[in-house]
């Protein structure tokens, strides 16, 4: 990876793996994994990542269920790009690359470290497109950050805004809808843009809940609906 650039991977409520230089990420039920899924599904040692000269790739190793990368199945070593998704098992791990590193984003309250920063009107915003950094990944590094504000998210039904404090969720609200059925239709967005501003307070406070408990909830619910 070169230059300031960083790759990760993500799979909610799993903290983030960091992707060094000429490192192997092995992904599976097994303790020895560097990214352990709690997946019956998942083989021991199900798949791994590992860097190919300046790309990621991800290769099958010969688990039962096989791996498969945005629905298509890795039948021999894939080359990651921004935003993938890597199906294992029940559980989806994203490819994320940011300019700088997550540890700089953690460590600075504007996020100047990462690509999806830009200025405007003198002051610094987080943002980016969910095509590349899906909404779950971004609500992972905020709470990650104690970041505190406003996330807002052009949602295919709508924008969606969904107030932080600290990292944790307070107030989320749609034009027709407040409280948790706005957050879900904000995590559960897969296209679009969002944008972060600190330092934002809600009007009032409808979530009472952590940030771990509102994406587990999203994921079931997404779940109980693709089996209908």
């Amino acid at each position: 990876m070169a230059g300031n650039r960083s790759a990760l991977l993500f799979c909610p409520p799993l903290a983030p793996v960091a992707l060094e230089a000429g490192a192997r990420v092995a992904i599976g039920r097994g303790k020895d994994c560097e990214l352990v899924l709690i997946n019956d599904s998942a083989s021991r040692r199900h798949a791994e990542v590992y860097a190919d000269g300046a790309e990621f790739c991800v290769r099958d190793l010969g688990s039962k269920n096989g791996t498969y990368v945005n629905g298509q199945p890795v039948t021999r070593p894939h080359a990651l790009r921004p935003g993938d998704r890597i199906g294992i098992g029940t559980s989806t791990v994203t490819y994320c690359v940011f300019e700088g590193s997550l540890a700089g984003f953690l460590s600075d309250p504007s996020g100047h470290e990462t690509m999806i920063v830009a200025k405007e009107a003198a002051r610094e915003v987080f943002r980016g497109e969910l095509a590349e950094i899906p909404i779950f990944v971004v609500l992972q590094m905020l709470e990650m950050g104690h970041k505190s504000g406003v996330l807002e998210v052009a949602a295919e039904s709508g924008p969606v805004r969904i107030w932080l404090g600290d990292g944790q969720p307070l107030h989320a609200e749609t034009e027709k809808a407040r409280g948790m059925e706005a957050a879900l239709d904000a995590v559960g967005a897969s296209s679009g843009a969002f944008r972060f501003d600190a330092g934002a307070d809600p009007r009032e406070r409808t979530l009472l809940m952590s940030m771990t408990e509102l994406l587990l909830e999203a994921s079931r619910q997404l779940d109980e609906s693709q089996l209908r």
